[in-house]
């Protein structure tokens, strides 16, 4: 599996962890991420990503791990996250909400896995899932993605930005700052849903109801959703 002679089970170094995986270092150009919880699809998500990144669009490239099927081999991408950026003072939050729109538009502009009509969701992309690589921006963990209506994903990561805007945790402020340049841009509003491209009041309502969903989230959290969906019907004037 890697230059060392690790096998699937014994990953390397630890590179970092998230609420549900752990990243491992390869070598210099390939990670591991194991799905502690053992219930993720590696080779459909492994799948949607190098069909994403095919389209040009910036996922990771993927290779078939020999592991177990919760283990996704990944390239390795190097450079801080959003948030790590923004901490450093080298993102304002006005810019870190536009990179999110961007993605967002950009990704549903890739044809679906099942149709040309279909768009894909990436359903988690907020700013500790975007790596600002010398490259550009890497956009990461994809377990989530599915297809369907991009509204439902513009709600997502509205909906995930206003929690931490609602809390009172240090980047409440500045979270705040995103989600409204994250929905700053006309074009990507629609209260009817007409165009099916942007936040609907529809994709707001289902958003809340995953995270509510969510076993990752924490109680705290989850007393969170009531203020984070009215601070997103402010801003968009839902």
């Amino acid at each position: 599996m890697s230059a060392t002679g690790r096998g699937p089970g014994v990953p390397g170094r630890l590179l970092g962890s998230g609420r549900t995986a752990d990243v491992y270092e390869i070598d210099e150009a390939w990670v591991l991420r194991r799905d502690r919880e053992g219930y993720g699809d590696a080779a459909a998500e492994g799948a949607l990503m190098a069909h994403v990144r095919a389209h040009g669009y910036p996922a990771p490239a993927v290779r078939p791990s020999p592991g177990a099927l919760t283990d996704l081999v990944m390239e390795r991408v190097d450079g801080p996250t959003m948030v790590e950026a923004f901490a450093a003072g080298a993102m304002d939050p006005v810019e870190a909400g536009a990179l999110l729109a961007r993605l967002l538009r950009e990704l549903h502009a890739v044809p679906g896995l099942t149709s040309a009509d279909a768009h894909v969701l990436h359903l988690d992309l907020h700013p500790e899932n975007v790596i600002l690589s010398v490259d550009g921006p890497r956009v990461i963990d994809w377990s989530e993605a599915a297809e369907g209506d991009p509204g439902l994903d513009w709600g997502m990561s509205a909906v995930i930005l206003a929690q931490v805007a609602v809390s009172a945790g240090p980047f409440a402020v500045p979270a705040g700052a995103m989600l409204a340049a994250l929905l700053a841009d006309p074009s990507a509003l629609t209260e009817e849903g007409l165009t099916g491209e942007g936040l609907t009041e529809q994709g707001l309502a289902e958003a809340l109801r995953r995270r509510a969903a969510n076993p990752t989230m924490s109680r705290e959290e989850i007393e969170l959703l009531g203020a984070a969906g009215e601070l997103v019907r402010s801003v968009t004037g839902f």
